[in-house]
């Protein structure tokens, strides 16, 4: 084809990022814009969605630019966007309220109507997602019960991508069908939305976004779009997918036997299915893969690498500080902390449920933990609690997968935390399985950068893309000795869990907290 470039976008939950790629997967520019959330109430999480699509067409223009290439040359572009997200509009496409976060549990309430109607075995057989509150479903109850006036407006519920593919020129709202099992109401084995949810939950099929498979061409680049984004207007613009189902692509996971995590502010671990399944325990979620007509088992991580950002911010202040007073990156320094920290962290344990407990546990009322705290510890050891806390919450999904008789043979590890060899090490220990990294490290921009390509006929296919533009760059095995440690502190680690949730001290916490 004539032009060998295209443009992914990644709108994360605390940051965009845009890159300009090769089909032979080389970065040719890129860029990054940081935003935060708010946090109205305790357990409250919201954005502004307008804010965060402004940073990603900031990211888009400034990698165009870096990249050196006249935006001519790019030949298209796509999304990955965080999932789950819930975003109401008017019939115009215009806001009606703040969108409500992934990361979001005020619904418990609206939570329990939907088990008093259809229980939670049921709700998972058709959906494929233990009933929980992260799901856009419970989100939509709420707005429909506390904000009956801005209910009154709402014409669609739509996700992140869909919102972004709208401001980059589609005419209506697209969701691709990776994303659509994120509202609670979608049927993965049917690939449509469930008549049974929609009529006992009380919502109408217009309220959701037309479904599309991740890779199609819908639109292209309008004239206010181009002018924001540095690309050329009539640009194409193709379907991409959620985060973590980008993020499976671009980490090559598309057949048995290999596992993706991915440790962003949240976490997920995902693994490639080709024929339907159910987890027999009813824990791990499934949903569609980016790969049209097949599957994608995960384990959801609500609080991952986020949990180390506030790790950073609120406790190695002092470090955060010296590092940007010395032109220095603050990771590097903790990094070295951990490093001459023992495996085990001298005895402290940090449960890392500071945004609640998801796959396995599925516990909104779970509360970050830090246990065996002495006068012995200083810092150092409790950066390698957390960063141990957050690797061993992913050692619970993989046991929960292992459980239901998934095979995991190797694993690919992606995103920031990547640069961090004390970390890469460290998943290879906890997890006892060889883990590799890629030459591009960010999975979910490399699948967008996929998709955008297979969009356009580049490819023939998901498959076919993934062999020309993924490249492994290094491999961790196991520490035999560091492995039989992290047996030990996992085992105790689901003890301290137990403990914590069977008396009571999480449910405590949570209604404490509530009532502030």
């Amino acid at each position: 084809m004539q032009h060998q470039h295209v443009v992914a976008i990644d709108i994360g939950t605390t940051g965009a990022k845009a890159a300009v790629l090769r089909l032979d997967g080389v970065v040719m520019g890129e860029s990054y814009r940081e935003y935060s959330c708010t946090y109205p109430n305790p357990n409250w999480v919201e954005q502004d969605v307008n804010l965060i699509v402004g940073k990603a067409m900031e990211c888009c223009a400034e990698a165009v630019g870096r990249s050196g290439l006249a935006p001519e040359s790019i030949a298209s572009v796509s999304f990955s966007a965080q999932r789950c997200c819930s975003i109401f509009v008017d019939s115009g496409g215009n806001l009606v309220r703040p969108m409500i976060s992934w990361q979001d549990n005020r619904t418990h309430e609206q939570v329990q109507r939907i088990e008093g109607l259809i229980g939670g075995d049921d709700f998972y057989d058709i959906t494929g997602m233990p009933l929980n509150t992260t799901w856009m479903v419970s989100k939509m109850m709420w707005v429909r019960e506390k904000e009956p006036e801005n209910w009154s407006r709402v014409a669609k519920v739509v996700q992140l991508q869909d919102y972004a593919l709208r401001a980059m020129g589609a005419e209506d709202f697209i969701d691709d069908v990776s994303d659509a099992g994120f509202y609670g109401l979608w049927d993965p084995y049917a690939f449509d939305w469930s008549d049974r949810l929609l009529s006992l939950l009380g919502f109408d099929r217009s309220l959701f976004p037309r479904p599309a498979a991740s890779g199609t061409r819908v639109a292209m680049v309008s004239a206010a779009a181009a002018a924001r984004c540095g690309l050329r207007q009539g640009t194409p613009v193709c379907v991409g997918a959620g985060d973590q189902n980008s993020a499976a692509i671009g980490a090559g996971v598309a057949k048995k036997g290999l596992l993706s995590v991915s440790l962003g502010t949240g976490g997920l671990a995902a693994a490639y299915l080709d024929a339907p399944f159910r987890d027999p325990n009813r824990k791990a979620m499934i949903d569609n893969h980016a790969v049209y007509g097949k599957w994608q088992l995960e384990g959801f991580q609500a609080g991952a690498a986020g949990v180390f950002r506030w790790f950073r911010d609120e406790i190695a202040a002092l470090e955060k500080e010296a590092a940007a007073r010395d032109g220095k990156n603050v990771y590097d320094a903790l990094n070295a902390m951990i490093a001459g920290v023992p495996p085990g962290s001298k005895g402290l344990l940090l449960l890392p449920y500071l945004a609640s407990a998801t796959t396995p546990r599925w516990n909104p009322h779970a509360r970050g933990t830090i246990l065996g705290l002495t006068f012995a510890h200083d810092r150092a050891c409790l950066a390698r609690c957390f960063m141990e806390g957050i690797t061993l919450e992913v050692r619970d999904m993989v046991a929960s997968m292992s459980a239901a008789g998934i095979p995991i043979d190797q694993v690919r590890i992606l995103g920031g935390a990547t640069k961090s060899e004390v970390w890469n090490q460290m998943q290879a220990d906890v997890y006892n399985r060889p883990v590799q990294t890629l030459k591009m490290a960010d999975a979910a921009l490399m699948g967008a950068g996929l998709l955008a390509a297979v969009g356009i006929g580049a490819f023939a296919s998901i498959a076919e893309g993934a062999e020309q533009m993924i490249r492994v760059d290094r491999s961790y095995f196991p520490n035999p000795a560091n492995a039989r440690r992290y047996d030990g502190i996992y085992a105790l680690y689901c003890r301290a869990y137990e403990a914590l949730e069977g008396g009571g001290i999480f449910r405590g916490l949570a209604e404490l907290q509530e009532i502030g």
